[in-house]
């Protein structure tokens, strides 16, 4: 009867226990596993006294799966954003994009003058643009003539001051452009009004446009011209510049010019095979004005003519002189 009254007893405290751990949410019967026989009336009595406590069925203890996954890291601000901190006044919201360096702009190429370069010898220069019209004089091969425009197939230009065409047939000419370094419109000029004078003859000795001072000389003919009163013509209507009457006078015009320095509009002086040995200003015999590109603007022992300086033509080279 002792042992009966003992082990009522311990269940009896056993019980008292897990009433007062389950009332206090420390032990749930799922604690106690299958030790304890619980009266199921005492579960129901949990239950209603956790509800009416307002405890969660489940607390989220150590080994235990929340209902509602888990929770989020504690730096991980609220989705409604309610707690999160304003961010400092100073502080733009979005930083502007990094500037771009501005992209290099391309060169420009220097500035050309073009001119209709010959590609046969006798290049027929007409006073139309066809076959048909009558011919005013020809070009040789690499002689150039200035490029004023087309007409059909027919290149405009001007010829012993009158506008004159070339055949545009690549098999006979071509477009060729003499490039500009420093472009002065002093020196521009000068060299229009020689444009106008190609094709005119050459006469040796012709009657000057001036006597070196600017008094114009009786008999001039403005269609004859040997190579210095070629050169006074052309700048005395180009520049208002008086260039002396021979060219050996108007080698000591202007400053002296390096070979190396040639520009556009330089005065060339050079010998002839007649006056090669001689010296100092008397080695003197042909003057031309520089073009660029290895050509130059003179009459010769033909016409006045745009051609490339010739090997044998560098070889009588004597000096330069530039007057603009």
């Amino acid at each position: 009867m002792k042992n009966i009254a003992m082990r009522i007893s311990m269940i009896a405290l056993a019980a008292a226990m897990f009433a007062v751990c389950a009332f206090a949410g420390i032990l749930r019967p799922s604690d106690i596993g299958d030790a304890i026989v619980t009266d199921p009336s005492l579960g129901n009595q949990e239950q209603e006294n956790g509800a009416e406590n307002g405890t969660p069925e489940d607390d989220g203890a150590p080994g235990d799966s929340p209902a509602d996954g888990p929770a989020p890291p504690a730096d991980t601000p609220a989705q409604d954003g309610a707690d999160e901190p304003a961010p400092p006044a100073d502080v733009p919201a979005d930083p502007p994009a990094a500037e771009q360096p501005p992209a290099d702009a391309p060169e420009e190429a220097p500035p050309e003058k073009e001119y209709v370069r010959a590609k046969v010898n006798g290049l027929q220069v007409r006073s139309g643009p066809g076959t048909g019209y009558s011919s005013l004089g020809y070009i040789d091969k690499n002689d150039m003539v200035t490029l004023l425009g087309k007409s059909g197939n027919w290149y405009k230009t001007l010829y012993k001051n009158k506008t004159a065409y070339v055949s545009a047939d690549a098999a006979h000419s071509e477009v060729f452009g003499i490039t500009l370094q420093d472009e002065d419109e002093a020196v521009e000029k000068v060299i229009v009004i020689g444009l106008q004078l190609l094709g005119y003859p050459y006469v040796y000795g012709a009657t000057r446009l001036h006597d070196g001072s600017g008094n114009l000389i009786k008999g001039f003919d403005k269609t004859k011209y040997d190579c210095s009163s070629l050169m006074q013509y052309m700048y005395y209507h180009g520049a208002s510049v008086n260039l002396h009457m021979t060219t050996r006078t108007q080698v000591k015009q202007g400053k002296f010019v390096a070979k190396k320095n040639l520009r556009r509009g330089d005065l060339m002086f050079f010998t002839n095979a007649q006056r090669y040995n001689k010296t100092g200003v008397e080695r003197i015999g042909h003057v031309a004005l520089y073009l660029g590109d290895n050509y130059i603007l003179h009459t010769a022992s033909d016409y006045a003519v745009i051609e490339p300086i010739s090997a044998q033509r560098w070889n009588y080279y004597v000096e330069s002189r530039r007057v603009l």
